[in-house]
């Protein structure tokens, strides 16, 4: 039998399930202190090192590829950054947007289908594990179909007391704690495994 790929969505949460603040999609200073800590920064590395595939809609899409291509060469930069950028520009980006026409970071791809057409699809072709970096919308549809096998969260220690939710209406599922590390910060890098009946 065929090992399928595993997807792993990662994200940040605030104590009260918040993607974002509620400025909207950008208001998310509240992460950053957490985001940048040495624990939060080895658990994206480590996160990331397994994937081949990494999925982003077009907002992180665009903020990931005006800032991350350049860390991988900036000595000024933490160890840890300069990997997760290297990796980044090296691994196979899959991008959803219906109003982009072309993506010009190395590696990367329009999908030209929906989140969970695509990961089906991905799932069968050779390669380590498909992560979603950080793109709730993307990561709720793949809930929403099961398929998600992987939960990444960084739950930060801080109630953003508005915005949007991630888990709104989820389908109800159990999940099995793979690991957990907290950080200088207080934030703490969860791993989930879902739990589905074999």
């Amino acid at each position: 039998m065929t090992q399928h790929r595993r997807v792993v969505a990662n994200i940040a949460l605030s104590l009260d399930g918040r993607v974002a603040g509620r400025g909207g999609d950008f208001d998310m200073a509240w992460i950053v202190p957490h985001a940048v800590s040495p624990g939060a920064r080895a658990h994206m590395v480590r996160v990331t090192g397994t994937a081949t595939t990494a999925l982003l809609g077009r907002k992180n899409y665009q903020g990931f590829a005006g800032f991350w291509p350049a860390v991988a060469d900036d000595e000024n930069a933490h160890a840890d950054d300069r990997t997760f950028s290297r990796w980044l520009n090296e691994v196979e980006k899959v991008v959803f947007s219906t109003t982009l026409t072309e993506v010009e970071w190395d590696n990367a791809r329009l999908a030209g289908t929906d989140p969970v057409t695509a990961v089906r699809q991905l799932r069968d072709q050779p390669g380590g594990d498909i992560i979603v970096l950080a793109s709730s919308s993307v990561i709720r549809r793949l809930l929403d179909a099961d398929e998600v096998d992987r939960l990444s969260v960084t739950l930060c220690p801080e109630l953003v007391g508005g915005g949007a939710r991630l888990f709104d209406d989820a389908p109800a599922g159990s999940w099995r704690l793979a690991d957990s590390t907290a950080t200088e910060s207080g934030a703490l890098c969860l791993l989930y495994d879902r739990a589905r009946n074999q």
